[in-house]
């Protein structure tokens, strides 16, 4: 398929729509360009056969004109000498030119639709190349930040679930230690209360108990004085 015959496809496509349908624009954006540069290159490759073909498609009209504007004249003369048979051969000339002149204009009205239309499509590569070259840097950033912020948000997910697993342990730890100091209230319970009494009769049983040694003693060394 020639370049022209993708005429429509060119002009129609849409960078901006195609850009916004892309699941990711970082490399969808890099192959539009490679496309569009590929196009741009035949474009201009076939932009100067068909300018030549123009060119000569309208030199062979303007020739074929003035051949028959020639016939003409020549027509005109050929009467003014008396010669008629001489003008009707200029006429009858002048008639198969008038046939190859349509002809010509065909070809030339052909050759100019198609130099027309590579002038459109590359006035339209070129801007399509233009919207994406300024584009390209800010969609790229922003798809860069896109990505980060994925990744980020995995992380604080992973960061979340390490503080739910921290939360448990200290809701676990809590439990032992109130399950602890139930069973120390329980032991003290069981054990009873205390009996007072015993300590204090110990306690003077014990000073009197000095007493005695110390009196004992005291009339001991009173004996051994006398």
């Amino acid at each position: 398929m020639s370049i022209i015959a993708r005429f429509k496809d060119i002009m129609s496509s849409n960078i901006n729509a195609l850009l916004d349908e892309a699941e990711n624009p970082e490399k969808m954006i890099d192959q539009y360009l490679r496309n569009l540069n590929r196009d741009l290159g035949k474009v201009k490759s076939e932009t100067a056969s068909v300018m030549a073909e123009e060119q000569r498609s309208k030199r062979l009209l303007n020739e074929c004109q003035e051949d028959i504007e020639k016939m003409e004249r020549y027509a005109i003369k050929a009467l003014e000498a008396g010669d008629e048979g001489d003008a009707r051969k200029f006429l009858e000339r002048k008639g198969s030119l008038e046939t190859k002149l349509s002809e010509l204009q065909a070809s030339y009205q052909l050759a100019s639709t198609n130099s027309l239309q590579m002038k459109q499509m590359h006035d339209k590569l070129v801007a399509d190349i233009g919207e994406l070259e300024s584009r390209r840097s800010a969609l790229k950033a922003k798809w860069s930040v896109a990505k980060t912020q994925e990744r980020i948000n995995k992380l604080g997910a992973s960061g979340a679930n390490s503080g739910n697993s921290i939360s448990a342990f200290g809701r676990m730890e809590d439990k032992v230690n109130r399950a602890l100091d139930e069973a120390n209230a329980m032991a003290e319970l069981n054990a009873g209360p205390k009996d007072d009494i015993e300590d204090l009769t110990a306690k003077y049983d014990q000073k009197s108990s000095n007493v005695d040694n110390e009196l004992a003693a005291l009339k001991e060394r009173l004996k051994n004085n006398n």
